[in-house]
């Protein structure tokens, strides 16, 4: 009985990946590329610094889908384990995709005190709020994470397994297995940007309430609300995703749970709680739909008025005279 129960729960964790996985890797590929079109084809953002992290991050999420959410479902889908027949891929895709989400989270951190300060009533604090600034911090930044993922390059190798006589993809240090999950899981991608974008978010509404009482000009009124909305909204997933993930992998992790009935029971409550953590990275083009009227109608006008009537081959009328009819 038990192992029919085990057996059970397994071929639905299997599952959860297979369908709930590659419908979020789809709607997050397509969301990605239509932010990108929509942000970088209008000069309002383009111009905007709170914008402009959005854009990275939407280039970001991409890669991180990518590296990240397509290799789980292959994994743990269809028992497909490219890091086994690879050692280049093996290493790089770790790298990538620990790199691509902590940049990811990094932009939608310093999106939530970029529109901060854009909201302040403190004309020296709204200076913070500008694009050069916005390029040179999110440079450096990128940069430091990049830096600092250059271990996961050195000590993930492929090993052959005593039990199984097959080659894994696994950390050959333990102490790099510590700092890993410690430091960049549940510190840099968990615990910082919650308090930063929590305390950051909080002061954001504060100021966005204030913002019809200013003699603020009207086109800049309105931007700052709308990139406030969706960035506010985008916060609140990302807490509720991260939180649920993080509390599934601390009892996952260090629950030392002996029974498999419940271990496979928590395998499978950890594969719903790693996709809706996936989502987040796939879900910002939707939000923003869902949150802002104004974002729909920019995104109506770049996709078919901008685009579609721009590669639209233009009819010429012949100039026929009349006496000829």
């Amino acid at each position: 009985m038990s192992s029919a129960v085990v057996t059970t729960l397994v071929n639905a964790y299997q599952q959860v990946f297979i369908y709930m996985g590659i419908s979020i890797l789809s709607l997050g590929l397509i969301g990605g590329v239509l932010n990108t079109i929509v942000f970088l084809s209008l000069r309002t953002f383009r111009e905007s610094s709170c914008a402009f992290y959005l854009i990275v991050m939407s280039i970001l999420n991409i890669g991180q889908l990518l590296s990240g959410l397509l290799t789980r479902i292959l994994i743990s889908g269809f028992n497909t384990d490219l890091t086994s027949l690879s050692l280049f891929y093996c290493k790089f895709r770790l790298y990538f995709y620990q790199a691509s989400a902590l940049s990811s989270i990094t932009c939608i951190c310093l999106a939530t005190i970029d529109q901060y300060f854009a909201t302040c009533t403190r004309p020296h604090w709204q200076q913070w709020s500008n694009i050069r600034l916005a390029r040179r911090l999110l440079i450096s930044l990128i940069s430091v994470v990049i830096i600092e993922q250059i271990p996961c390059l050195i000590y993930y190798d492929q090993k052959v397994s005593t039990s199984s006589n097959r080659t894994m993809c696994i950390s050959t240090s333990t102490k790099f297995d510590q700092f890993n999950s410690f430091f960049n899981t549940l510190t840099l991608g968990n615990f910082i940007p919650l308090v930063i974008t929590f305390s950051f978010g909080i002061l954001t509404c504060r100021n966005v309430q204030q913002l019809s009482y200013r003699t603020v000009p009207l086109v800049r009124r309105e931007l700052d609300k709308q990139l406030s909305t969706m960035v506010l909204v985008q916060i609140f997933y990302m807490q509720f995703t991260n939180i649920i993930q993080l509390i599934v992998y601390m009892i996952a992790v260090y629950g030392n749970i002996q029974d498999s009935t419940i271990r496979a029971q928590i395998n499978l409550a950890y594969a719903f709680a790693l996709c809706l953590s996936y989502s987040f990275f796939a879900s910002s083009f939707y939000i923003y739909l869902i949150v802002s009227e104004r974002f729909r109608r920019q995104f109506i006008y770049v996709m078919f008025e901008f685009h579609i009537k721009k590669w639209r081959p233009h009819r010429i009328v012949p100039n026929i005279p009349r006496n000829s009819i």
